[in-house]
């Protein structure tokens, strides 16, 4: 059976089998589960499987087999009646904000550190709750929150951190107010760098020291920003940030820790401006141009794309940032076009920020992916593709073993 012929049913069924065997980030203790009468999507074909019983022990599936599997019933053996709904592997949000997705900036820049880590731990648990059992984390002090996943004190899925993103002054990740500027040489850090949520970093050897930084916190990749934001107040959208010797100096410091540097970009100046230096993962890319996406398929990078529509998942903006974020949704439709033709290795991510109310549609950003791609398509993309990208980090990878198929 082909998914496309049968979207009601996979809705249903990796919502179910997701739910019923939640798979918390951390090392689960040696229960048994088994799926039984279950038709398997397995992230990289179209095709679901046969009716066919998973044996999961642990948290590794260590047998999948057309004919029934014997088990023990113990106390800690669970069995799970499948009846012919799909099983498949947790998805992937490739571009996710743990610490900063349900609180509005304001608070982020005001509120008690105690009390952002209380709502990110719920919005870890909620996130898995959803499906997504994997996430990229591209900026927010998640570190803590990783750390108590992992060690069984909260519930959520694997996090990827990058720490901190790191921007240059007046760019995306600035979050200083008017009054602070101009800052003296000795002046103290501000409120978003105690939070390790933006860092402030000029010239190439500060941006190697922010990098190195975020690197010894347990970054698993880096992120900078390369070019202006919608939800940032400071930076036109056509602005490029950093010079390809400062973006130089971060992808030193990831390569020597064997990982690479992400960037938040639109525009074909930052995004080629990052590759120049060996960036590896272009952030958003919406205002790309064809002899951008070229260059982007010769140096082999990948895009991380949103669905940044003019649509009832659009993060609500006025003023200026409205113009911003309407030029950027024009844009849309142009990149994934490009990425279509220069065959782009894309991966997808919700990147909800600052919004309470949104994080409950994560699920419905992904399905709005299917505009440009069948859901098929966007299921592997949120699988196998995503758990593609999260590789990338190499030895910083904190769950090796095989994701998202």
């Amino acid at each position: 059976m082909n998914i496309v012929s049968s979207t009601g049913r996979w809705v249903l069924g990796f919502i179910c089998g997701l739910l019923a065997f939640q798979s918390l980030a951390q090392d689960l203790p040696p229960t048994t589960v088994l799926f039984e009468n279950v038709r398997i999507f397995n992230g990289i074909d179209s095709d679901l499987s046969d009716p066919a019983h998973v044996l999961v022990e642990g948290n590794l599936i260590t047998r999948i087999s057309a004919s029934p599997i014997p088990v023990t019933r113990r106390a800690d053996t669970r069995i799970i009646q499948g009846d012919g709904r799909i099983l498949m592997p947790g998805l992937i949000d490739a571009h996710w904000h743990m610490a900063m997705a349900a609180v509005p900036m304001p608070v982020l820049l005001t509120a008690d550190i105690g009390y952002l880590n209380l709502v990110a731990s719920r919005t870890a648990r909620d996130t898995l709750m959803r499906g997504f059992t994997s996430v990229r984390d591209l900026s927010g002090p998640t570190f803590g929150l990783k750390r108590a996943i992992d060690e069984g004190l909260a519930e959520g899925p694997r996090i990827w951190p990058s720490g901190a993103m790191i921007s240059q002054s007046g760019g995306h990740g600035d979050f200083r107010m008017i009054y602070e500027v101009p800052a003296a040489r000795n002046a103290p850090l501000s409120r978003g760098e105690v939070l390790n949520g933006g860092v402030i970093a000029d010239g190439a050897d500060e941006v190697l020291k922010r990098a190195r930084e975020q690197l010894m916190l347990g970054a698993t990749q880096i992120k900078l920003a390369a070019g202006g934001g919608v939800s940032s107040h400071y930076d036109p959208l056509d602005v490029s940030q950093y010079t390809e010797r400062e973006f130089r100096a971060a992808v030193e410091a990831a390569e020597n820790w064997g990982t690479y540097v992400a960037v938040h970009a639109y525009t074909p100046r930052a995004i080629q401006t990052a590759i120049a230096a060996g960036v590896k993962s272009i952030e958003h890319g919406q205002l790309m141009d064809e002899p951008t996406a070229k260059l982007m398929a010769q140096h082999d990078v990948w895009l991380s794309i949103q669905a940044f529509l003019d649509n009832e998942f659009a993060n609500p903006q006025s003023g200026a940032n409205r113009v911003k974020q309407l030029q950027v949704s024009a844009g849309t439709d142009t990149a994934v076009a490009l990425a279509k033709k220069y065959k782009l290795k894309v991966a997808w991510g919700s990147d909800i920020l600052f919004n309470p109310t949104m994080v409950v549609h994560q699920g419905g950003i992904l399905a709005s992916m299917t505009r440009w791609y069948t859901p098929a398509e966007v299921l592997i993309m949120a699988t196998s593709a995503n758990a593609e990208l999260l590789a990338m980090s190499g030895p910083r990878n904190p769950y090796p073993g095989k994701l998202g198929v």
